[in-house]
């Protein structure tokens, strides 16, 4: 009598415990790609919200005045809270501009996770500018990238 040929219930068990393993590994991978590009797509989203504040700032008459504000927009159906940062630089006449972004309902997730958090840590983006008075540095001031260090053009010299 011919013995008839197949997998017994043992193979058959252990076949489909390394296809479960494999396909839990597929499907961890496939969850952290999807998590990723959302990071990202928020991280966008966060830098143009900057970016755009930072345009705004730029557009304005005359040099920034020097402090901090915040502001709430709406964007991508979202909405977005910014802080604004301006410093002086280190070339008279010039401010440097600071903007970091974050979700506007950041602050209230952060408190309710820790007891005394705040929501400083969970900034998505920041975007740095400058904005000037002046097309060039004063002649009383050499900048690295005026005359190449040297002396202070003669008032009317052509540099």
């Amino acid at each position: 009598m011919k013995r008839a040929r197949g997998f017994t219930l043992v193979e058959v068990l252990v076949a489909l415990v390394i296809v479960a393993l494999g396909m839990g590994a597929a499907l961890k991978a496939l969850s952290s790609a999807a998590d990723s590009t959302a990071r990202l797509r928020e991280k966008s989203f966060a830098e143009w919200v900057g970016l755009n504040q930072l345009s705004t700032e730029r557009l304005k008459a005359g040099l920034p005045v020097t402090g901090t504000k915040e502001g709430d927009v709406d964007f991508a159906s979202q909405r977005w809270h910014w802080r604004q940062t301006i410093a002086n630089a280190d070339v008279p006449g010039l401010r440097r501009i600071t903007i970091v972004v974050r979700h506007a309902d950041a602050d209230s997730t952060a408190r309710d996770r820790a007891p005394g958090a705040t929501a400083d840590g969970n900034w998505l983006a920041t975007v740095v500018g400058f904005r000037g008075d002046a097309l060039q540095s004063p002649l009383t001031v050499v900048t690295g990238w005026d005359n190449a260090g040297g002396p202070p053009p003669a008032p009317g010299a052509k540099p």
